[in-house]
């Protein structure tokens, strides 16, 4: 075979070689760099109907990524991204978030005082021992409520009254036994914590 021949398919197989590994291994900021256009720069959400991720727990994340792959867990579109995504990646994705820092989006916010001090009164009584410090505690693998979209809590729980989403028993047993009123004072107090 002529040394350019030789040459030239050498050239070409690094080439292929190097270009396959550099695709094959993305980092986690370049995974989540994805996300950017739905729950803003750095996971920061800028509109109410999506969350913020920054902050939360990497298992919470995960595992709710894992339900939009699996399809038990409605969303608008994030079953369809979910699925682009091997376990793996999610995992990546996740603990990139976890990393960032929590921004609360409660003073963007407009909320009815009294709901609030009516939601505050049902937390105690009905949210505390699962969502802790007010929904603020990233690491009770519950979510972060704080501070979230007023909007995005109200979508997010008509998925799980309606049965779209699956709710954890031991809070459908005490969404139950609440008012639709009631329910939205609990929302409301979560999305005003700062």
């Amino acid at each position: 075979m002529p040394a350019k021949k030789t040459l030239a398919m050498l050239v070409g197989s690094a080439m292929l070689l190097g270009s396959s590994q550099l695709m094959a291994t993305p980092t986690a900021s370049m995974l989540a760099d994805t996300c950017a256009g739905c729950h803003g720069t750095d996971g920061v959400s800028t509109g109410p109907a999506g969350p913020t991720i920054a902050g939360k727990s990497a298992a919470y994340l995960s595992d709710v990524l894992k339900a939009y792959k699996e399809g038990t867990r409605h969303s608008t579109i994030m079953q369809r991204i979910a699925k682009g995504y091997t376990d793996e990646e999610i995992d990546l994705i996740a603990g990139h978030y976890a990393g960032l820092k929590w921004v609360s989006m409660a003073g963007e916010q407009k909320f009815d005082s009294a709901k609030i001090a009516q939601g505050e009164k049902l937390y105690g009584k009905n949210c505390g021992k699962c969502h802790d410090e007010n929904g603020a505690l990233a690491d009770d693998d519950a979510g972060l409520l704080a501070g979230q979209w007023l909007p995005y809590l109200q979508y997010t729980m008509a998925d799980f009254i309606g049965g779209r989403s699956e709710m954890p028993k031991k809070m459908a047993k005490k969404v139950k036994k609440l008012s639709d009123d009631e329910i939205e004072a609990l929302l409301q107090f979560f999305a005003s914590q700062k």
